[in-house]
């Protein structure tokens, strides 16, 4: 819980000062804490702390009467009847306190010893300074406004003025402005530009505990509609209607309420979101990984059919940009192109949407729940914080002990020289829905296979080779993809040699592929043909693919990476008694031959 001495932050006290002296500073802090005037008043009152629960925030309470240390807020305290009093703030304040960036509440004690009022005097001080946040009349005497003195002092700690509102401009701040912006896009759940009476109503019960009642809908509107030209449409609260009816809030001296909906949305009192908020903690121990669950594909998935506003199952540029615009940077570049399933238009399927998103999850959890959290996910699903959307999985070490895994997410690591058709192998994965160029490249592709009736995402990670040495960061994976180029008689003894250094003691599975079977093949300068090898060391015979002959072939490829994942615990197994490696890997080489083979035919004819 923040602490404040007349405030919200411990380590600062606020001052309850003065600027002369018999103004009656320490009367007052006396009549609060006795209910009573004293009779006899010390020079100075010592240092009083108000519990929590007696406040009206809920906030510990510290009252200092003058220290020399900076403040959260000061109350300065004037004399009502003794307009010298007042000349001599105004004085102070010129020369040192408006240094102050602090809220100032000015007290005028003695009230009880006047006839009417000083505001008068006191108001072109007010206009003249933006850090004045009120100004208060009481008398520690009669205990006239003494609580309400105090409840100012905390609303300014608590609720300040300053970042929300220009009071020379007479408008919001441009901070200000962003955040409702944010809030307001976040709250229009249909993606009309309108705040519906529906939506009103779930956005002050998310913020404020309850609902308004029907007619109170109505004022509220009403105000909006004869304050504004557009405020109000179609019977509903617009952008500029939202900000006015904030900007209202605050003219009147609710800041708490424009405050409550601000914090209830994640930001601090610097309009920032803050970490709390964007970054909730998630544990994830070695050998776990991170996967959303169904609550965020739920979401993620209300969230693609806001904003597809032609309803073509995709996301065009403009409709992606749409959807971000509560971040404040576009969190996904040109990369995704290639990354995910694409329209023959080169836009972002809604199955590629999904797996971007499983993407970011897998491999930057952090960065995941940050964008999560800008899209408004704790507020929108009312869970605690983003980890709601995340299943943390078990150890795979665990997964190999029994024998099977309820992971649904998969990395395998495209490992060959260069010039072997790795990207062509991945893009041929991720891109399987369009055939539009795209310059961009990413050393991922993610994609869906079916394994034993089970959707599962396989990540294709393509590792770029600059010498022999692999590191050992950039073998671990779930399963390994070895690749190499059958027109080039060098390529399978690099795949050879990492095998060895990095996969014969492990327990990751691997698979090798042999690329670019559509040109003529040439004899590997290697000890043993790749045949040999994957017999010797109990390996599947390699896969043949070519980025240029893709069909059901290339795809039980992906899916043959994807069943080694998955049964990490039959890698090593004996070729002639694990029938169901043999039947999986024949199966996807007959296919390939035959269509390799009419694939030539149909050159030839040609």
């Amino acid at each position: 819980m923040r602490s404040f001495r007349l405030s919200c932050v411990s380590p600062h006290p606020i001052h309850v000062t003065c600027l002369t002296a018999k103004v009656g500073k320490t009367s007052l802090i006396m009549s609060l804490v006795g209910e009573e005037f004293p009779e006899e008043v010390p020079p100075r009152a010592e240092e009083i702390t108000i519990p929590a629960d007696v406040t009206p925030e809920k906030v510990p309470t510290h009252i200092v009467d003058y220290s020399g240390n900076m403040a959260n807020v000061v109350c300065v305290v004037y004399d009502v009847t003794n307009e010298d009093t007042i000349d001599k703030v105004v004085a102070r304040y010129r020369t040192s306190m408006c240094y102050i960036r602090v809220p100032i509440i000015l007290v005028g004690n003695k009230s009880d010893l006047r006839c009417g009022s000083s505001m008068e005097t006191i108001l072109p001080i007010m206009n003249q300074f933006s850090e004045i946040e009120t100004c208060v009349e009481c008398s520690a005497k009669n205990l006239k406004n003494i609580s309400e003195l105090f409840y100012y002092a905390q609303k300014a700690v608590l609720h300040p003025t300053a970042p929300l509102y220009d009071p020379e401009d007479k408008q919001l701040k441009p901070l200000c402005v962003r955040a409702l912006t944010r809030i307001f896009y976040i709250s229009d759940q249909d993606n009309d530009r309108i705040l519906s009476d529906a939506e009103l109503n779930r956005f002050q019960k998310s913020c404020f505990g309850n609902p308004l009642a029907p007619q109170a809908l109505e004022d509220v509107k009403t105000v909006v509609w004869k304050n504004t030209s557009d405020g109000v449409q179609d019977n509903g609260l617009t952008l500029n209607g939202f900000l006015f009816l904030n900007t209202l809030f605050i003219q009147r001296g609710r800041h708490e309420t424009t405050w409550t909906i601000l914090r209830k949305f994640g930001y601090d009192d610097n309009l920032e979101l803050t970490d709390d908020y964007l970054y909730p903690e998630l544990r994830v121990s070695v050998g776990c990984t991170t996967e959303l669950n169904h609550l965020g594909h739920q979401f993620l998935q209300q969230l693609f059919n806001k904003y597809d506003e032609d309803k073509d199952s995709a996301l065009s540029p403009t409709e992606l940009r749409n959807l971000f615009c509560v971040c404040p940077y576009m969190p996904w570049g040109a990369e995704v192109y290639v990354t995910v399933p694409t329209t023959d238009e080169g836009y972002i399927t809604n199955h590629g949407y999904l797996c971007q998103w499983t993407l970011s999850a897998y491999l930057d959890i952090h960065r995941c729940l940050e964008h999560l959290g800008y899209l408004g996910y704790p507020i929108l699903t009312e869970q605690e914080s983003q980890t709601a959307a995340i299943t943390v999985t078990r150890d795979k070490e665990v997964d190999l002990e029994k024998h099977q895994t309820q992971r649904s997410v998969f990395l395998c690591k495209v490992i060959g020289p260069r010039g072997t058709g790795k990207t062509a192998f991945l893009q041929a994965f991720s891109r399987a829905e369009s055939g539009k160029p795209n310059s961009a490249f990413s050393p991922y592709a993610i994609n869906t296979v079916h394994v034993s009736n089970q959707e599962k995402y396989l990540i294709l990670n393509e590792v770029d080779v600059e010498a022999e040495f692999l590191k050992a960061s950039d073998a671990n994976c779930d399963v390994a993809c070895l690749m190499y180029d059958t027109s080039d008689p060098h390529s399978f003894d690099y795949c050879a040699s990492i095998y060895k250094q990095h996969y014969m003691e492990s327990k990751i599975p691997c698979v090798l592929v042999a690329s670019k079977v559509d040109v003529p093949e040439v004899k590997q300068f290697h000890g043993m043909t790749p045949a040999e090898f994957c017999y010797k060391h109990r390996l599947p015979p390699p896969l043949p693919f070519s980025s240029l002959f893709l069909d059901s072939s290339s795809k039980n490829i992906y899916t043959r990476l994807a069943l080694a994942a998955m049964y990490p615990h039959l890698n090593g197994s004996d070729m002639s008694n694990t029938s169901f490696w043999l039947r999986v890997a024949l199966g996807s080489a007959v296919v390939a031959v035959l269509g390799f083979a009419i694939y030539r035919a149909v050159a030839r004819l040609k």
